[in-house]
């Protein structure tokens, strides 16, 4: 049987060092934080950091620049300025909506701008953090089972995943995702160990939070950890059942309790939950973020376009497409081959064995993904996929040495006795070439996919070239001479092989601007929806204001507001929108009618906003946070994302209007339909247009770069634009 098992420690050869005094001290431990514990080899614990400082570097690289995405950015904004907008997630600080996601990440960005100040590096900061948490957390949980070496090559392909490196340069919520979820693996994993139930019940705890950072997502892994904690754990089968249960119930209680409470409040008293049916947070569970995501438009609670893909058609094959393979298809021919081959040596293994549950956790973490993304007729954003990353990663480390040490055996194996067991061993032999030759094979074909985008890609695929036929032929050859220096260099070829690829990626996705609502890593190679030329949704920077300085009405839009046409985590109609106020198709499109929302208006509305809540009312929430961010004021998002949420009726709107909550309003030149439809003719009867000349000059700069109709201001008529609405319009 293949032993994986740490080497030895007891002799000075292999590296080790002698076990420090018992009694240790203040200066000792300290020691130990940055050299590691004695039992491990010199190299470990410096290792480590090197990779948590690589990426670090990745992830901070020229911080203050970060633009993120606006729509969560006025979210976190207007939770500074309310705390009830705080609580709820609400798009605004007077809380007419909230976003369309639970609130957790908005929660951590808000606490880091509450205490350092609004700006694009206090948003970007948690999230580098939990990027680098989430690396050592993997290295940690790897090398508790399979030793330093797998660690150290699943930390650091987890820190050079592409997709991974563009999204913890971002302001959506994945990177708290992904951390969240690997704290819940880390508690199953302690839990299956011991036996014991309170590692289980943090676990739940973890994912249920999770769950309160971007719902069902959160659930992906959880089949794969019910049968690994059912399968593998100490106790008996009826303790195993009761530990489930309980784990269950914490479960459902870290994930329903905002959900509950916030459905329990009158509607009355809180904001519209952006991207329901109803109002209600349990059908943007279901619906919008659930069930929708996965089947589509046709299964969709509250989406006017819930079948956009931004990665492509599904099927089987989408994760190998021109636009999703290289963000994160990279490791998975390694990973595929090494979770089979790793579970095939582990099969006599007890049923406890815990090198085996944690393949059977970290293989199907990656399954369940790969299948949930790649078959998902919902909305799909190529982002989504750093949530498979570390099932890759942690396959490709622990698989990895599995693997080698297999090879070994069967390289030993050559020339002895045709037995059965050498014969196993011999045939063993064969996995680890094979696997790396297929991962290197692919990396050239990605790499040869952007061929001419720059010096990076041409230097990565002579890399891997030259490394994988090094790794290959010195395996091959190392085990027919069996001499292990030579096994031991091709390894180590096969590692550069391996990480080539994704780190010219990484490197690209550190030092290029990038969409903060569909951020993607390397070049652009392929066609889906919502991207820039072929889908990468590469920009050159959005440039104007700083988002560090707070905003204020005037200037150009700041850095952190995106407000190109592009698709977004929100984006789910596939079309976009852009700053103009014209809203997307469905709801009636309330949002102008080919009124450009310039900084002069937005100077002119603050100035007549006459002590109303609300700055002005706009069809969607893309619309509505730019000039959040812009202006500093609460804006009304009537529609949601896609202008189709109920958020505003006639009803409400003549209340705020009545009450001198709100005077301003951007209504579309044909109307709509349905309810908006009624809102708009009701505005147009009843409000005063506010012509272009009152606010517009020769010099004053708009806040969008849009490429719509709308691109050039248009004078206000009667049949569209911005209105103003006073208590006595109300009859």
């Amino acid at each position: 049987m293949t032993t994986l098992a740490p080497p030895p420690t007891s002799s000075p050869s292999s590296g080790h060092r002698a076990a420090p005094p018992a009694d240790g001290g203040f200066v000792a431990r300290g020691r130990r934080l940055f050299t590691g514990p004695a039992e491990d080899p010199r190299w470990t614990r410096p290792a480590l950091w090197a990779i948590l400082l690589a990426a670090t570097a990745l992830y901070a690289w020229n911080i203050t620049s970060i633009s993120g995405n606006s729509f969560y950015n006025a979210a976190v904004y207007s939770g500074t300025k309310s705390w009830k907008a705080f609580f709820f997630g609400a798009l605004d600080s007077g809380s007419f909506i909230t976003v369309d996601k639970p609130p957790f990440a908005l929660w951590v960005m808000g606490l880091s701008a509450r205490a350092f100040g609004f700006g694009a590096w206090q948003l970007a900061l948690p999230m580098v953090a939990v990027g680098t948490g989430s690396v050592a957390l993997l290295h940690r949980m790897v090398k508790r089972d399979f030793g330093p070496v797998a660690a150290t090559v699943a930390a650091s392909a987890l820190a050079l995943t592409p997709i991974t490196v563009a999204i913890n340069r971002d302001t959506n919520p994945d990177p708290i995702l992904v951390f969240l979820m690997l704290l819940g693996a880390a508690g199953l994993l302690k839990a299956v160990r011991t036996g014991r139930l309170m590692p289980l019940v943090w676990s739940a705890v973890a994912i249920g939070f999770a769950f309160n950072t971007k719902m069902m997502q959160a659930y992906v892994v959880l089949p794969a950890f019910f049968l690994v904690y059912l399968w593998a754990a100490h106790g008996s089968l009826g303790r195993r059942i009761r530990h489930l249960a309980v784990a269950t119930v914490a479960l459902a209680v870290s994930s329903a309790w905002w959900m509950v409470v916030v459905d329990l409040i009158p509607a009355s008293s809180r904001p519209y939950i952006g991207g329901s049916t109803d109002n209600t947070v349990w059908d943007l569970v279901i619906g919008y973020n659930g069930f929708g995501r996965i089947f589509g438009a046709t299964s969709s609670v509250g989406s006017a376009g819930n079948g956009a893909s931004f990665g492509g058609s599904a099927g089987v094959h989408r994760l190998f497409n021109e636009i999703m393979g290289g963000q994160i298809s990279w490791l998975i021919p390694f990973a595929t081959i090494a979770l089979i081959a790793g579970l095939i040596l582990r099969g006599r293994a007890p049923r406890t064995d815990a090198r085996r549950a944690a393949l059977m956790l970290w293989g199907g973490w990656f399954v369940l993904h790969y299948l949930t993304f790649a078959l998902a007729e919902g909305t799909f954003h190529p982002y989504y996929v750093t949530a498979m990353a570390p099932g890759i990663t942690a396959l490709a480390g622990a698989g990895g040495v599995t693997l080698y040490r297999a090879f070994r055996e069967g390289s030993a194996a050559m020339g002895a006795p045709p037995a059965r067991a050498e014969s196993r061993a011999w045939g063993r032999g064969w996995v680890l070439p094979a696997a790396v030759a297929a991962s290197a094979a692919w990396a050239i074909v990605l790499l040869q996919r952007v061929s001419g985008s720059g010096t990076l890609y041409t230097v990565a695929e002579i890399v891997v070239g030259v490394a994988g036929t090094v790794a290959v032929l010195g395996l091959l050859a190392g085990r027919f001479t069996r001499r292990e220096g030579l096994i031991g260099f091709a390894a180590l070829a096969a590692v550069v092989a391996l990480l080539a690829g994704p780190a010219a990626y990484s490197v690209s996705a550190a030092t290029s601007a990038t969409n903060g609502t569909n951020p993607t890593a390397g070049p652009s190679t392929g066609g889906g929806m919502g991207g820039g030329p072929g889908g990468s949704s590469r920009t050159s920077g959005t440039g104007g204001r700083s988002m560090g300085a707070p905003p204020s009405g005037g200037g150009s839009a700041p850095s952190g507001t995106d407000t190109r046409p592009s698709g977004s985590e929100t984006g789910d109609s596939g079309t976009g929108s852009d700053r103009t106020g014209g809203g997307q198709a469905g709801g009636g499109q309330m949002g102008g009618g080919g009124t450009q929302v310039s900084s002069a208006m937005i100077t002119y509305l603050k100035k007549h906003q006459d002590g109303a809540t609300w700055l002005l009312a706009v069809a969607t929430d893309q619309t509505a946070s730019s000039i959040i961010l812009e202006s500093g004021q609460p804006v009304i998002s009537m529609g949601g994302w896609s202008g189709s949420d109920n958020a505003m009726t006639l009803a409400k709107l003549k209340s705020l209007v009545k009450s001198g909550k709100l005077h301003y309003i951007i209504v579309s030149s044909d109307g709509g339909q349905g309810t908006n439809s009624e809102i708009a003719t009701w505005v147009k009867a009843h409000g005063t247009a506010v012509k272009s000349s009152a606010y517009s000059s020769g010099s004053s700069s708009t806040t969008s770069s849009s490429t719509s109709s709308a691109s050039s201001t248009s004078s206000t008529s009667s049949t569209g634009g911005l209105y103003r609405l006073d208590a006595s319009d109300v009859g």
